[in-house]
């Protein structure tokens, strides 16, 4: 017999030898002759020898099971034919024929066979005047077996299936989880994106059209626009590294330590040395959080980068309002306007009402062929849920 079959079914081994052991002194102590109770010996043996064989295996092995269970059946019939005080071995029958069949249905009928078998083997030691005993004993003992089995069966069926529960489980909370750092980086690699758009990207942009007005100043041999156009030229550059710092450093770059207006104001008087158009701010100075001054800040930027490359104004205003419940700004111009009902390949637009969005504002854009653009954008009051800010990086200024 293996461990792992001894191991698992040691108590039923245990109950089995004890059984067997207790007919075997009981039927020794009957007392009828040996020629009558030659068969009870006989079943005993023959069920003890089956069992050591093979019987053990049953537990494991359909096969082991299906030929030990007759002999079972069998002994559960001479036994107490022979020696009616025997009938007690059913107690050991009946676990027996639950633990070796796979099928509920099989062991109810197997059972079944038991309760009858041992009701005929009854019937032939005690005649036909304890038929009602009989039936009574008999009927109890199937009934409660089988109620019995059905309980154990769907406990050991819950049983089986917990560590398949259990891993399931263990494999879903792993795909959740993988899926979340998926969906994180994603989310990252998102604010990232329009961080670089709004701050570094829009810088160099502004160094290179600097770049290409100075190439021609020198070209035309102007010294002293050359001058000027270095100076707001290494400006940019300046801020481009603190930009870049800045983002390195994890921490969100924009808005001054001070205020939301300032801000605007310093953006403002660079894009006019930069660009030649002059833009006016209308900013109302109030009490803001840091992460909804990054977004307000963020969409000037881009509309302000936008008007560069494609509205040529001759004027920009920038209006700043703060309410109890909202603020907002709006940027307008006067440029040549676009058809906002086409969509745009580009990536600025687009990420101002996702910046928007996610920090639970809005954005409209309205244009015209040659009627200029307007940008609203407003943000409940309060911190912006979409935004993780990291305040131990001070907000870097836009300019100096």
């Amino acid at each position: 017999m293996s461990g792992e079959t001894w191991v698992r079914g040691r108590w039923l081994h245990v109950f089995f030898a004890g059984t067997m052991l207790l007919t075997a002194v009981i039927t020794a102590l009957g007392w009828s002759p040996w020629s009558t109770r030659w068969p009870a010996y006989l079943a005993v043996v023959v069920l003890v020898v089956a069992y050591i064989g093979y019987g053990h295996r049953g537990y494991d092995s359909p096969r082991a099971a299906a030929a030990f269970l007759p002999l079972v059946i069998v002994a559960a019939l001479v036994l107490p034919a022979v020696v009616p005080s025997t009938a007690f071995v059913q107690c050991i029958v009946f676990p027996l024929v639950w633990v070796q069949t796979e099928r509920v249905r099989t062991a109810v009928l197997l059972s079944v066979a038991v309760g009858l078998a041992s009701g005929i083997g009854l019937q032939l030691s005690s005649g036909p005047d304890a038929l009602v005993s009989t039936l009574l004993i008999e009927g109890i003992s199937v009934i409660g077996a089988c109620a019995m089995g059905v309980w154990i069966s769907s406990v050991a069926g819950l049983s089986e299936e917990r560590p398949q529960l259990v891993e399931e489980l263990r494999a879903t909370q792993q795909s959740l989880a993988d899926a979340n750092r998926t969906a994180g980086i994603a989310s990252e690699r998102e604010r990232l994106a329009r961080e670089i758009h709004d701050t570094v990207a829009q810088n160099l942009a502004g160094i290179v059209m600097l770049t290409e007005r100075a190439r021609k100043d020198l070209a035309n041999d102007r010294a002293d626009a050359l001058e000027e156009r270095l100076t707001v030229l290494e400006e940019s550059a300046r801020a481009a590294l603190e930009d870049s710092r800045a983002l390195i450093a994890a921490g969100v770059a924009g808005a001054t330590s001070g205020s939301l207006a300032g801000a605007l104001h310093r953006l403002a008087e660079r894009y006019t040395r930069e660009t030649g158009t002059p833009v006016t701010v209308d900013a109302t100075d109030g009490p803001l959080d840091r992460d909804a001054q990054v977004v307000l800040l963020r969409v000037v930027q881009e509309s302000l980068a936008n008007i560069r490359a494609h509205a040529d104004a001759a004027s920009v205003r920038v209006v700043l309002r703060q309410s109890p419940e909202r603020v907002g700004v709006r940027v307008t111009d006067d440029g040549v306007g676009f058809d906002s009902a086409v969509p745009t390949a580009g990536h600025g637009l687009r990420g101002l009402h996702e910046r928007l969005a996610l920090s639970g504002g809005t954005c409209s854009i309205t244009s015209a062929p040659d009627r200029g653009t307007v940008v609203e954008a407003s943000l409940p009051t309060g911190a912006a849920p979409g935004l993780q800010s990291d305040d131990r990086h001070p907000v870097a200024e836009v300019t100096r």
